[in-house]
């Protein structure tokens, strides 16, 4: 049996441009002992190329790209396979936009069939009621994620699932579940995983955020580790009532003695 580590970013490997403590320790591990992982984030600004040079500037070694899966890659991936359409509207950054060209979707303002939204932070009131237009024309939703909180180095920032649910609210739509914690993004990073999984192998999504990481293994059946420090913290659980498998103050408890 091997296990399998999906990880989080934001708030559990780095907070803002902060490693957090055992981060690089813990990779490396991995990396010596040549145990599958993959970086599982519901952040779709950046590409996978973007992440991976991001991690570089923070001193992490041997990443490639293909280390890094989106919930833009998700979102997008699961759409091109279940429908034919190929016109977007998007509100969202590189991350997003990339891979809509990458499954050659054609960005227009011009009766589009899907409305994308990634978060954005140079979008406005002028681009969310654009979508809003579209949508009760009778375009899907597709939104990336609903994180409601952004974790930066001392404070959290508005999430995409806050505009998201923003768009629902005014459109009367309901957008497709890609992010975590739902099915589809496990669905889709295991497709993405270049390592075979085998029936017998162990899945463990190891993340902060009690909402999305957590509620992503306990949804759909996989096995959980919750690193305190984020978004949430180990006094959040009874709160929430999303209980993980293992509870860690810090990512050193993962390295071996």
């Amino acid at each position: 049996m091997t296990t399998i580590y999906l990880i989080d970013l934001d708030g559990t490997i780095y907070r803002g441009s902060k490693c957090m403590i055992g981060s690089h320790e813990w990779i490396a591990q991995l990396q010596r002992n040549n145990t599958p992982f993959l970086f599982v984030t519901n952040n779709s600004k950046r590409t996978p190329q973007q992440h991976l040079e991001f991690m570089q500037s923070l001193g992490f070694l041997g990443l490639t790209k293909q280390h890094f899966f989106t919930s833009a890659l998700a979102a997008v991936s699961h759409v091109a396979s279940n429908y034919t359409q190929r016109k977007a509207y998007c509100i969202g950054q590189e991350g997003l936009k990339e891979a809509l060209a990458f499954h050659q979707f054609q960005i227009t303002e011009k009766n589009p069939d899907f409305v994308f939204v990634g978060l954005d932070e140079h979008a406005g009131y002028y681009e969310y009621s654009k979508a809003v237009q579209f949508l009760m024309k009778g375009a899907i939703l597709v939104g990336t994620n609903h994180d409601r909180l952004l974790p930066k180095e001392d404070y959290f920032a508005c999430g995409n699932g806050s505009i998201v649910h923003m768009l629902e609210y005014a459109s009367g739509k309901v957008s497709i579940p890609i992010g975590k914690p739902n099915a589809i993004m496990l669905e889709e990073a295991l497709k993405y995983l270049s390592y075979e999984v085998k029936k017998e192998d162990k899945i463990v999504m190891v993340g902060d955020n009690l909402e999305t990481d957590i509620a992503f293994g306990v949804q759909n059946h996989i096995d959980t580790i919750f690193v305190e420090g984020g978004v949430h913290q180990i006094s959040d659980i009874a709160r929430l009532q999303i209980q993980p498998k293992r509870i860690i103050h810090s990512l050193e408890e993962l390295l071996e003695k």
